[in-house]
């Protein structure tokens, strides 16, 4: 069961994105994570969507990859659509009792459902193709900065690290 989840692993290879520095990894993909919160109306999610599968072609990875990313989430993302579908108030479309299904509910479901599939299978892309030595340097890199004011960047990197290698176990 466990030796199916790949989600915080690396995969070798020599596409672009596994070339890329891993500072600039880091800093897109915390600019997506953003982005994606910004994202209200199809037409953005059909960009997020575009961007995320491009980004996949370009890593070169299998497609199997997504849905092994997603696979040990899927309780999470099925919750996050139920409670969506079944709280939002709007049109119903179905009810039973207390229970009702709107059309708002299904359509916010869906957005937040993909929202969340957006964040994990992008972060994935950052861990596939980004070694766990080379993302902790990058973050180290990110952090230097703030050396200034006492942050341990050396210290919070290798935690960072090392909490992301052991999110399969």
């Amino acid at each position: 069961m466990l030796t199916d989840i790949t989600l915080g692993q690396y995969f070798p290879g020599t596409s672009f994105l596994h070339k890329l520095d891993p500072r600039i990894k880091i800093v897109a993909t915390m600019i997506f994570i953003v982005a994606i919160f910004f994202a209200h109306s199809l037409a953005s999610y059909a960009i997020v969507t575009a961007f995320v599968a491009l980004n996949f072609a370009i890593s070169r990875l299998p497609a199997k990859f997504i849905v092994k990313a997603l696979k040990p989430l899927w309780v999470i993302i099925i919750f996050t659509m139920g409670v969506h579908i079944f709280t939002t108030p709007g049109d119903v479309l179905w009810q039973y009792g207390i229970f009702h299904i709107t059309k708002e509910g299904l359509y916010q479901g869906a957005l937040m459902t993909a929202r969340l599939v957006f964040l994990i299978v992008f972060s994935s892309l950052l861990t596939y193709t980004t070694s766990p030595i080379v993302l902790t340097d990058g973050i180290e890199h990110l952090l230097n900065p703030f050396k200034r004011i006492g942050v341990p960047a050396h210290e919070l990197a290798m935690m960072m690290t090392i909490a992301l290698r052991f999110i399969p176990t």
